[in-house]
């Protein structure tokens, strides 16, 4: 099968197209044929060497997430059948012709999307759903601030914090971006580069923030966040190490936490799995979620897909057609 390899640890240029084996699958799992890959920033992480595969999982092919035709099913599957159409969340080897899923791992594809669509689903929904939802414990009425509201997690907290009732704000460094991010059903944005997050909102209510920056948003959070705030982190691209108040930690009741996805075991994503269909599901077949395709490039040009992901200049998710 045709797949993009990592030939080496260093810049885009050094995804290749290459022949590799076709997966071959355990009693668990399903063959999919794939016919989109979405494109999401662990890949770029792993591309540098940054970002290591599980145990088991290919390093050389990046790729979290797919969509396409289960073609083959091993002997203990029972809930899909050949000829399904499905997105899922794999560990690796997503920028591939095939891909071996667990099958408690895939979702159905709706009717009203198309494989590049719902491609883009599932690395994201999976986080935020976790994240935000589960760990962050949004509810309906309350304040969520996005860092980055503009990239694949952050149009997908976005929208998703709106439909379930949460007033959203979100932080972006264009124009273009803040007028995107409105149009997703954020109520407020604040352009990182002309003036200070936490001034800008300061007097509104936060109760809930999906950062992936770290570093020194980290003070700010902390202030800005109301008594029983939630803090969650996915990502620390300016810094993993800071410095923390413990007694307005205490007096504001804050809850800190945080995770990564791509470790975990079969049985957590088929959990979330199952809350994310009976949940987020609803709201895409109603035609009230949907993911937002910034562009869709044929599978041998990778290399520009994670360069646009590099140029920070995304308005949704990249996708991979296969």
């Amino acid at each position: 099968m045709k797949a993009v390899v990592i030939t080496m640890p260093g810049g885009p240029e050094v995804l290749q197209v290459a022949e590799r084996a076709r997966p071959r699958i355990s009693d668990s799992e399903v063959l999919i044929e794939v016919r989109a890959a979405g494109v999401n920033r662990p890949d770029v992480f792993q591309r540098k060497g940054n970002y290591p595969a599980p145990l088991g999982v290919d390093p050389r092919i990046p790729g979290l997430e797919v969509a396409g035709v289960i073609v083959e099913k091993g002997s203990a599957v029972k809930d899909w059948n050949i000829g399904d159409r499905v997105c899922a969340l794999v560990a690796g080897g997503g920028y591939a012709a095939y891909a071996a899923v667990y099958h408690g791992h895939c979702l159905p594809i709706p009717d009203a999307l198309s494989f590049e669509e719902a491609a883009a689903l599932p690395e994201t929904v999976f986080t935020v759903w976790d994240n935000v939802f589960r760990r962050g414990m949004l509810q309906a009425g309350e304040g969520l601030l996005v860092h980055g509201g503009a990239g694949g997690i952050g149009s997908t907290a976005i929208q998703l914090g709106a439909l379930f009732g949460a007033s959203v704000y979100t932080t972006v460094s264009s124009p273009e971006k803040a007028a995107f991010c409105l149009s997703l059903g954020a109520v407020k944005t604040i352009n990182y580069r002309d003036e200070d997050f936490q001034q800008a909102l300061a007097g509104l209510p936060v109760d809930v923030i999906l950062d992936s920056i770290g570093g020194s948003y980290f003070e700010k959070n902390v202030n800005l966040l109301n008594a029983d705030g939630r803090l969650v982190y996915i990502n620390a691209m300016e810094g993993a190490k800071v410095e923390l108040n413990l007694l307005k930690l205490m007096q504001k009741r804050i809850v800190l936490t945080g995770s990564t996805l791509r470790a975990r075991d079969r049985q957590f994503k088929e959990g979330l799995r199952d809350a994310i269909w009976s949940s987020v599901w609803p709201k895409i077949d109603s035609g009230d979620f949907k993911p937002v395709l910034f562009r869709v490039l044929p599978f041998h040009e990778a290399a520009e897909a994670h360069r646009i992901m590099e140029d920070s200049v995304l308005l949704g998710k990249v996708v991979l057609s296969f």
